[in-house]
């Protein structure tokens, strides 16, 4: 039986602007795509070279350096070399393998903000820790990159967290999520910390905070609350997961 192949293209180098950077990979195939190395007219030209290696039965590979200017309808103004590598469709599965560097992310509260933020990270280069002490919360499914947690302490999580980890406060209780943001504070080294709530939320916490004496003025800065990028309008779980997507992105 004759060997079926497919082709992974890879973006070598780069100068100047570039719809990606290196190492950024595709799939191409008789059955289709998989992945992106920017779209336009440099991906269509790419998939169109890839279709030629597939039907050529000599060659294996090409490199081709593409300048993104006119002459492919892209105003980039940069360029790439691409390299195109004829496989063995066995290698398909190791090419969806997701090898990004994953920030740690850990998420306080299974409810409805936390499960609509679950499904907007679930393709993000995030390593989610998701903590809920009502494990009836979580649902059925988790992404790969999440794991669940509903025997363990929150204060525990949060000591024993990664350094440099981000932090998402959401819980089904003020008292909670109280304790939980003295304790991100208080490790000094939290990458984000973000609590949900009001500004109002926001100034209580810091009073009792400083009134308790847990934490200094100078931590106050490292707590962002309300979450969420500024100018995105509406309080439905799956807005505010959007604008906090967007704001993690911001700190990987």
């Amino acid at each position: 039986m004759a060997d079926v192949f497919g082709v992974l293209i890879r973006i070598e180098e780069t100068q100047g602007s570039a719809p990606r950077e290196v190492g950024t990979s595709m799939w191409v195939d008789a059955r289709g795509i998989q992945g992106t190395i920017g779209g336009g007219k440099l991906e269509f030209q790419v998939i169109e070279q890839a279709h030629k290696l597939l039907a050529d039965a000599a060659q294996t590979e090409a490199t081709q350096k593409y300048a993104l200017g006119p002459l492919l309808e892209q105003c980039c103004g940069g360029s790439v070399v691409v390299k195109l590598m004829k496989k063995p469709m066995s290698e398909r599965m190791a090419f969806m393998v997701d090898d990004r560097p994953l920030a740690p992310l850990y998420m306080f509260g299974a409810g409805h903000v936390g499960k609509a933020v679950m499904k907007a990270l679930h393709k993000l280069p995030f390593r989610v820790t998701w903590v809920d002490e009502r494990p009836h919360e979580f649902p059925s499914f988790l992404p790969k990159n999440a794991l669940s947690i509903s025997d363990k302490a929150a204060l525990d999580v949060v000591a024993e967290a990664a350094p440099s980890s981000l932090f998402l406060i959401f819980t089904h209780s003020h008292q909670l999520d109280y304790d939980i943001t003295v304790a991100v504070l208080g490790r000094r080294d939290a990458r984000y910390c973000g609590l949900i709530g009001s500004k109002t939320k926001r100034a209580r916490f810091e009073n009792r905070m400083l009134r308790e004496r847990v934490i200094t003025e100078d931590d106050l800065p490292r707590l962002t609350c309300p979450i969420g990028v500024e100018g995105i309008a509406g309080k439905e779980p799956e807005i505010i997961a959007a604008a906090v997507a967007a704001q993690l992105l911001q700190h990987v």
